[in-house]
């Protein structure tokens, strides 16, 4: 049995957030336990509940409080809930603010159920989804290319073999299940390798792994990158 995903939900228009919610809700694995008109009321009720969920879908565009900044709030205070951005923009600039302020998933609004559905899957179960098209503006745009931070050239001493292995399956959006079959190591060993990019690359989450190795052009996309 999958385990229960607990669903935010923050979209100023009540239809579209209703009818959200009706859909999630035929999915046994999904519980919606907030919903918000904005990113104030979103913020408020998250700071009085004792339910915090799992995952946010974050309308971009709100009154009061936007999408972008109101992830800024919550991925300071409540680091572990995972941000999947919702636009009717499909556009290059607010894809590259998002995955820059800590989203591990873009979806526009008009996607299907089932895209939804599998999106939320995706990022309970690897800690991000970015389909084709996502990956491709990642790579692209690298996510401030003039930075000058200190990971601008990349050590290949800086990451063991086997971590730069592990990198490129998280890439292909493996689960730790799926990466430890494949190189014939168990759950708890992804799990500590994978603990330790997060610190040698000084990234926050999986998602932020994947932006890392574009960066640094440890993977592109013609490396036959499987993302389904």
């Amino acid at each position: 049995m999958k385990p229960i995903i607990k669903i935010a939900i923050a979209d100023d228009e009540e239809l579209f957030r209703q009818g959200m919610i009706f859909i999630l809700s035929k999915e046994i694995n999904f519980k919606i336990v907030l919903q918000a008109e904005n990113g104030q009321e979103l913020i408020d009720k998250l700071h009085n509940t004792e339910t915090i969920p799992d995952i946010i879908l974050m309308d971009l565009n709100m009154p009061k409080l936007n999408g972008v900044e109101t992830t800024k709030v919550i991925k300071k205070k409540y680091g572990t809930i995972k941000i999947i951005a919702l636009s009717s923009y499909y556009s290059k600039p607010f894809i590259i603010n998002m995955i820059h302020i800590g989203a591990v998933a873009y979806l526009a609004k008009n996607s299907s159920p089932k895209e939804v559905i599998n999106t939320i899957n995706d990022v309970c179960s690897k800690g991000f989804y970015y389909d084709n098209n996502v990956m491709k503006i990642i790579q692209e745009n690298l996510i401030n290319p003039t930075s000058t931070s200190k990971r601008s050239v990349f050590d290949s001493k800086h990451l063991t073999k086997r971590e730069i292995e592990i990198l490129k399956l998280i890439c292909k959006q493996l689960t730790t299940q799926e990466i430890g079959e494949k190189l014939f190591i168990s759950h708890r060993t992804v799990e500590g390798h994978r603990n330790n990019l997060l610190l040698k690359t000084d990234t926050k989450n999986t998602a932020g792994l994947v932006v890392f190795a574009f960066q640094q052009k440890i993977v592109k996309l013609d490396d036959e990158l499987s993302l389904n």
